[in-house]
């Protein structure tokens, strides 16, 4: 059985462990594992995943990247940069 200090302690070495990753390999993973909609994996009820909202993320999140990249040519457009 765990005391509160040690679930304290347990929490403050996993955010120093993942604070001094480096940073572009653990930048880079995360983005990935983001878009391709790791990070839904085993969120269902009974640690399953549901295959429908797993392509809902990655589309949903593919779409919002090419909103962003279209919102950012439109500004430069409007601000005459391009």
């Amino acid at each position: 059985m765990m005391g509160k200090k040690d679930e304290e302690s347990r929490d403050i070495l996993d955010r120093v462990q993942r604070d001094s990753e480096t940073f572009g390999s653990s930048s880079l993973r995360r983005m990935t594992d983001h878009f391709t909609g790791r990070d839904a994996i085993g969120e269902a009820e009974g640690g399953g995943t549901d295959p429908i909202e797993l392509w809902g993320r990655r589309i949903g999140r593919t779409l919002s990247v090419i909103g962003v990249i279209v919102l950012t040519y439109w500004l430069a457009v409007q601000l005459k940069l391009v």
